[in-house]
């Protein structure tokens, strides 16, 4: 059974309640309010502060919801090499329409898209006509000219004021993106410079969940920050500003510390006053680390995470998607916590099979373990008939059911006819079952299988299982876990030396 070392609830309560508190101080008339991270199924808190909810910062903004709207920010960049959501395996364009009808099902008022640094290219135009065309409000920003040393051309018609003025009405603006760097917070500053030449009296602030500021620098939460934005080059540290103005210790990371002091003196610019903040930890609104309950679990399931960003790092850099720095930096985060590989259960469960068996496996054979929700762990093979993520799940599933090894789920001619389907009738090179049809079988069997059935009836306690394979899965079988809710890590091995058809 999964331990719990997070109060969601405690963490509704208190995170709304702050975020409001925020808003109303002082006596401006609109607060921009930048979340950082996942708005949605935030997979990665979840993992590293185990019984956070995933969508608890969309139901934070479902209690604000009359107060509220949303922009969303993507970098043309971002659209132009397809960046990929890892969580989902889907791209950031993608993903920006995704989390607009996520946000419309809590009832929230999505204003616009900005696509920042905009680059006049098809892609990033094909984008902008597909949101238009569906009703969707785009903006275009350019890079700001001077940024970020060069304060007076940046607060000026050159910088800011050469964006269009995106047209907002409620008292509090959400600026969110897919994922970091997608041009937030410059979002966020040219819409306080425009308010102001218009009169409006408007404010900044900050809500990012990670790194958690009250947690020690190099507890392993923090740690697994880390490792979650190697690509990113982001490093926590001491927030020196913060100890400077009020004598009190804060973890922040390395890109909000240098860019504190110019963000402090634009604001300043742009307001006429002196700012509000003192240091990049009081622009936050965070109140997560007040609500774990269970530092040990947290630590734990973080240092998990650590050995998982690193496994994942791998098989990227093997797919040519990161960068050897990358994988550098996630090991030696996983040296600072003194972790192995194999601290993760699930692979030494499917390193010791492969060694086990290694005299009756072939060198093309992959393994798959998958730890159940009991702890206990189950192995599955590849073979002719199916891929091993799509064995594992059977044999998991069986074991849950407290059904025999022998007994069949799927009927073999089910699973034949299948296989003769896409040899003979759609061509295709290879004819392996992958994982979802395999589960497609599954369902279909069940209507005439009571094991089928009462299997298909436990797969829904696979979500949140970890499973490790010996190598690289396919793209569909690696978005039909992650579908499925399963942790899932692999070798950076290929078991075929095709380049399409493996």
């Amino acid at each position: 059974m999964n331990k719990i070392g997070f109060d969601a609830e405690k963490y509704l309560e208190e995170q709304s309640k702050y975020i409001l508190e925020r808003i109303n101080e002082g006596d401006s008339e609109r607060l921009y309010l930048e979340f950082g991270g996942k708005l949605v199924q935030d997979k990665h808190a979840m993992r590293v502060l185990p019984g956070f909810d995933e969508n608890a910062k969309i139901k934070l903004l479902h209690r604000i919801r009359d107060k509220a709207e949303i922009i969303i920010c993507i970098y043309s960049g971002d659209i132009a090499t397809s960046k990929v959501r890892a969580d989902f395996g889907i791209t950031y364009d993608l993903e920006v329409m995704r989390i607009i009808d996520m946000f419309r099902q809590y009832g929230l008022s999505i204003n616009s898209v900005v696509v920042t640094r905009y680059e006049d290219i098809p892609p990033v135009n094909m984008f902008i006509n597909r949101l238009e065309r569906r009703g969707i409000k785009t903006y275009k920003h350019s890079f700001t000219k001077g940024y970020p040393t060069d304060v007076d051309t940046i607060v000026s018609e050159e910088g800011y004021g050469a964006n269009p003025y995106i047209e907002v009405s409620k008292p509090i603006v959400v600026v969110n993106a897919p994922g970091g760097g997608s041009g937030k917070l410059a979002t966020c500053l040219s819409q306080l410079y425009h308010e102001k030449q218009r009169g409006v009296t408007a404010r900044y602030a900050k809500f990012e969940t990670f790194p958690i500021w009250n947690l020690p620098l190099k507890h392993p939460v923090n740690i697994a920050y880390e490792a979650a934005t190697a690509d990113l080059k982001d490093v926590n540290m001491i927030d020196s500003f913060h100890l400077d103005a009020y004598g009190e210790t804060a973890v922040n990371y390395n890109r909000d510390l240098e860019i504190f002091p110019v963000l402090r003196r634009i604001i300043e610019r742009i307001t006429g006053a002196e700012s509000e903040y003192k240091s990049p930890t009081d622009m936050g609104v965070n109140r997560a680390g007040f609500c774990i309950s269970d530092d040990d679990v947290c630590r734990e399931a973080a240092s998990q995470e650590v050995i998982r960003r690193y496994l994942i790092a791998r098989c990227d850099y093997k797919k040519g998607k990161t960068s050897e720095e990358c994988v550098s930096r996630c090991k030696l985060l996983m040296d600072e916590l003194n972790l192995t590989i194999e601290d993760r259960a699930v692979v030494k469960a499917a390193r010791d099979y492969v060694k086990e068996y290694e005299d009756d496996l072939d060198e093309n054979i992959a393994v798959m373990a998958l730890q159940l929700p009991d702890g206990s762990v189950v192995t599955g093979r590849s073979s002719d008939l199916m891929v091993s993520a799509a064995a594992a799940i059977l044999n998991g599933v069986k074991r849950i059911c407290g059904l025999a090894d022998e007994i069949h789920l799927i009927s073999p001619h089910v699973l034949g006819d299948i296989q003769n389907l896409k040899s003979d009738i759609l061509l295709r090179e290879r004819n392996t079952l992958n994982v979802e049809e395999v589960l497609t079988a599954l369902t279909i069997s069940g209507a005439t299988n009571p094991s089928a059935e009462m299997a298909v009836s436990k797969l829904t306690a696979l979500r949140g299982c970890k499973a490790h394979c010996t190598a690289i899965l396919s793209d569909k079988d690696e978005n039909a876990l992650k579908a499925a809710g399963i942790d899932v890590t692999c070798d950076p091995e290929y078991i075929s030396t095709n380049l399409y058809f493996g």
